[in-house]
């Protein structure tokens, strides 16, 4: 049996061709996930898989609600950051305690119902998994979660850094890949999230968050330090 590690690493490197070759140009979206996993044989697990490296490199990034975008159509060009590389994950749990908890209060300012009703998709789709006992499926809609709170943000300067953090959270994905049993325990975080979004209440909103990703340090081993004048600690 092929194992899922091989599918991706194939599919990566189709991709990482295809862009190189230019078959998609930088600001192009990439085919939809159904028609691209037709195209490539494979499934949508899998094709999340490989989108998940290809973004972590700097080739693609997801636009929730809307697909996959070239950021680069030359492989050469495109390197991941070394800092983000080098990173632990105390490092990468400190930068979305930092970040994280700061636009989700702006989010729930000026969120739109519309908006709403996507994070609770998203939350739906990890409830989804959840019952599904798929652990994969929950991973990738824990990210897609995370990912179009970044996406909310209007702050120009924001969104280059939340492409950093969204590396990170991929990084620091693959841990959360071994503990499936804290998905539920994520999912709930990430519903008193978007309940306080949803409510408009920016400070609740960020308790929230930043009561989620000090969880998630602790399920991952990780004490994260603090300033003691900072707000949860």
């Amino acid at each position: 049996m092929i194992s899922t590690s091989t599918v991706v690493n194939s599919v990566v490197e189709k991709l990482r061709a295809a862009l190189k070759r230019g078959q998609w140009r930088r600001g192009e979206m990439l085919p939809g996930q159904r028609e691209l996993a037709e195209q490539l044989g494979i499934s949508r697990p899998s094709l999340r898989e490989a989108v998940i490296v290809l973004e972590t490199l700097g080739l693609v990034r997801s636009m929730p609600g809307k697909g996959v975008v070239v950021l680069e159509s030359s492989v050469s060009q495109a390197q991941p950051s070394d800092a983000v590389a080098d990173a632990s994950l105390e490092d990468i749990l400190q930068l979305r305690y930092t970040l994280e908890p700061f636009i989700v209060g702006l989010v729930a300012q000026s969120i739109s119902s519309q908006e709403v009703g996507q994070l609770r998709l998203n939350l739906m789709d990890m409830r989804e998994a959840l019952d599904a006992g798929d652990a994969e499926a929950g991973m990738s809609a824990y990210i897609d979660f995370h990912q179009a709170l970044f996406a909310l943000t209007a702050n120009p300067i924001f969104q280059n850094v939340v492409q950093q953090t969204s590396n990170a959270l991929k990084q620091s994905a693959q841990v959360l890949r071994n503990s499936p049993e804290h998905l539920a325990e994520r999912l709930r975080e990430n519903e008193a999230v978007v309940r306080a979004i949803r409510n408009k209440n920016s400070a609740q909103a960020s308790a929230e968050m930043r009561r989620h990703i000090l969880q998630e340090g602790l399920r991952m081993g990780i004490a994260l330090t603090i300033p003691d004048d900072h707000p949860g600690s």
